[in-house]
């Protein structure tokens, strides 16, 4: 995901790497969902607008991985869209099925590939 979202971010903080960048992006998304999650009752007017930020975040990522200018292997690529598509399909069960459980996959994804990026910082 190597620069996917440098273009994107233009308030970022210029002191973070790309991958910090991405990690943190990430963790601000998972962040939102989880708020969304633990207040279940109160936070439902925001659901649509956590799963709409996850939902931009990664279609940037995917589109980052099929563009022929990344520097990343092609494995890491093809893991990093295999993950988008679940992603995507899990976005669309949350928003057809509204339940607080319905986004835990996405904050643990968010929150272990954040993890991955910053140990490789």
């Amino acid at each position: 995901m190597q620069h996917a979202v440098q273009t994107h971010e233009p308030s970022a903080p210029a002191a973070l790497s790309p991958r910090e960048l991405e990690a943190n992006l990430l963790l601000t998304a998972a962040a939102r969902l989880q708020t969304v999650r633990d207040g279940w009752e109160g936070t439902r007017p925001q659901f649509a607008q956590a799963l709409l930020y996850n939902r931009k975040l990664w279609s940037i990522f995917a589109t980052s991985m099929t563009s022929d200018e990344s520097e990343l292997p092609i494995t890491l690529r093809q893991n990093v869209a295999s993950i988008s598509v679940f992603v995507f399909k899990q976005t669309l069960t949350a928003m057809l099925n509204p339940k607080p459980d319905s986004i835990e996959p996405l904050i643990s994804i968010n929150r272990e590939l954040a993890a991955g990026l910053l140990d490789h910082a």
